[in-house]
């Protein structure tokens, strides 16, 4: 729920380091044999991999207004059987309204981890931890295949970079965009000014 550029946030970098020690001993012959480090066992488990980086966000965070997101959950026609997807969901508030306001099932998308976060500290608050939740994924590589709504704040390069997967959604999904719309190529069906703001929407065809 932000001008989110998404990108993905920052890898984390694990390094382990493994020191040694010996001593020295005047009589060899009496020195303790070095230890030998214990083999895992067959069913013994291999350390996780690091997280692969994210890459930084494409846009800054910038909250949409809560009138905003009531408007354009209103514009979706958002029900509890729908399956809202927010591509930048910022500190989450769009997908904790959708859950709170008419029981829909939603997922927020951010690239930021400090914005998941924040996210899932609100919605501890929110009462809907059932229906909501948040991943740190780059929303270019999210899988939305479930999605039946999609809201987004980005800015028109990003939806127009969004537009062909956007376009292999089912048939029926509802797109909602606050500020920017998907330029010439794609029309919105219908446009909404909420106090100086403007809203756009598409359907998947």
């Amino acid at each position: 729920m932000r001008l989110m550029n998404y990108s993905r946030s920052v890898g984390f970098g694990v390094v382990i380091a493994l020191a040694a020690c010996t001593s020295t001993s005047a009589s060899k012959a009496a020195a303790p044999a070095a230890a030998t480090p214990a083999t895992p066992g067959p069913g013994a488990q291999a350390p996780a991999s690091p997280q692969a980086p994210l890459r930084e966000p494409d846009v800054i965070y910038v909250p949409t207004p809560d009138y905003v997101v009531e408007a354009m959950l209103k514009m979706a026609n958002v029900t509890a059987s729908d399956v809202v997807y927010d591509l930048g969901s910022g500190d989450g508030r769009i997908p904790i309204t959708a859950a709170q306001k008419y029981g829909a099932r939603a997922v927020g998308i951010d690239i930021n981890p400090q914005r998941i976060k924040e996210a899932t500290e609100n919605l501890a608050k929110a009462g809907v931890g059932d229906k909501v939740k948040f991943l740190n994924q780059d929303l270019f590589e999210t899988d939305l295949s479930e999605a039946t709504v999609i809201t987004l704040y980005l800015l028109p390069s990003l939806n127009q970079k969004l537009m062909p997967k956007l376009k292999q959604l089912k048939p029926g999904t509802r797109i909602v965009s606050h500020s920017f719309d998907m330029g010439t190529a794609w029309p919105p069906e219908k446009t909404e000014d909420v106090k100086g703001r403007v809203i756009y929407y598409w359907t998947i065809k």
